[in-house]
């Protein structure tokens, strides 16, 4: 019996004893279960978008655009998800991506997620901007497959520390985001005005990190310029849960000032605008690890990651979080296959919710799709069995899609088996 089968009679015969989930099937429900159990502001950092949310929305209308198109009396009897990439085997084309600051959605964060991943044997790729040191998480993972995303900070040096790291704690992988040099303009977190990072949340790689922390010893003898909160309870109580989550005594850390150092630092050096083609041979230099590239929308970036020699595309619009308006990441997918043609992995990315949805972007050229937002919400429902189970759940819809689409193989899934919205299959 399959994994898709064994998944879904397991189920059904629990329900006969009465048993439920642990997160709701439909992703619409379990992004309303999280938001019922988040504070608002932590909600709307992980569940928010650019703007009016017009890109978030053109992400999921991109996928309702196309339609499946099974084919029949076909033997998928025995069927094979499994995908190769960079050298390993996976179950099915699924990674869990980066997302920062999980302690938002729970107090174990990247460590449930980690803990998570091993278990349901999918790669997750390590946010820059995690709640928990990248070591910690992969001490808890074994061998299981993960990845590092990096922001490119202002300071080189931090940079190559980051990525040296990765290396150390068994990232097979760095992914460099190119599309958030800025932050992008996020209504939802301006309304509560929230970011999360000025109250010391999402930097755990950071204050982890020695050259970082020789960053913080400098700032910490400047004077601190710019807006400073007024004194109210809530700086106050962001002031000892800065105090609290930075390394080292709660106390000392309030007496030192260093959390509030740790932040200024942050901030200061957080991205680099200014970053261009020409700086990844600064990368290319630092690591042996494939490099790929997330954040491609265009084509002819696409051919120009090519030609500086990166090994593979993530395409990707943040999920919307960067620029409203812009095009939904699955409408771009095509045209980046096209001019990459087979040459490097091309990956996806951006409103990813359903196995039908991983098997529509393997039909348009993707190797792997990378979830985001659904399992920070079955991780804010249900912690590591949350997101185990949300992981268990696509694998097995992929299975069950690619069978009944007439594909024994994830290798067999092509761009003929989908249709556009209105259109007849092409003969």
């Amino acid at each position: 019996m399959s994994f898709a089968i064994e998944s879904q009679t397991e189920i059904y015969v629990r329900g006969v004893g009465g048993e439920r989930a642990v997160i709701p099937f439909d992703p619409r429900e379990l992004e309303a279960e999280a938001g019922r159990r988040l504070p608002p502001a932590a909600f709307a950092y992980l569940a928010g978008g650019a703007g009016i949310e017009q890109t978030m929305a053109a992400n999921r209308a991109a996928f309702d655009r196309w339609r499946i198109v099974p084919r029949m009396l076909r033997d998928v009897s025995q069927r094979d998800p499994s995908i190769e990439l960079f050298g390993r085997r996976l179950l099915a084309p699924i990674l869990l991506a980066p997302i920062g600051v999980l302690e938002l959605a729970h107090p174990e964060a990247d460590l449930a997620v980690a803990r998570a991943a091993a278990a349901a044997g999918v790669p997750i790729v390590f946010s820059n901007q995690a709640s928990i040191a990248m070591e910690t998480c992969a001490a808890a993972m074994d061998a299981s497959p993960r990845w590092f995303q990096l922001y490119w900070s202002k300071s080189n040096e931090l940079v190559a520390s980051l990525v040296e790291r990765a290396e150390r704690c068994g990232c097979e992988a760095i992914v460099v985001t190119l599309d958030t040099t800025m932050l992008g303009w996020r209504t939802r977190d301006l309304d509560h005005g929230h970011l999360p990072f000025l109250s010391g949340l999402g930097i755990a790689q950071y204050t982890s990190d020695p050259v970082f922390a020789r960053l913080v010893d400098a700032a910490m003898r400047e004077p601190a310029t710019g807006p400073r909160p007024r004194v109210t309870p809530a700086a106050i109580s962001a002031l000892f849960g800065m105090a609290r989550r930075h390394p080292g005594s709660m106390l000392s850390n309030l007496r030192s000032g260093r959390p509030r150092a740790a932040v200024r630092a942050f901030v200061t050096l957080y991205s680099r605008p200014s970053l261009t083609w020409e700086d990844l041979a600064f990368l290319r230099e630092r690591t042996k690890l494939p490099i790929l590239l997330k954040g491609i929308l265009h084509p002819e970036d696409a051919r120009r990651a090519l030609e500086y020699g990166m090994d593979g595309i993530v395409v990707s619009n943040h999920g919307g979080r960067q620029v409203d308006g812009a095009i939904a990441a699955l409408a771009a997918l095509p045209a980046v296959v096209a001019t990459i043609g087979g040459r490097i992995p091309v990956l996806f990315d951006s409103g990813v919710r359903t196995g039908a949805d991983v098997f529509k972007a393997v039909a348009l050229g993707a190797r792997a799709v990378l979830i985001g937002r659904p399992y920070a919400f079955a991780l804010a429902v249900a912690g590591t069995p949350g997101v185990e189970t949300l992981l268990r759940n696509l694998r097995a819809e992929f299975e069950l899609t690619m069978g009944l689409a007439g594909c024994a193989k994830a290798a067999e899934i092509e761009r003929a088996m989908l249709a556009a919205e209105g259109d007849l299959p092409c003969p």
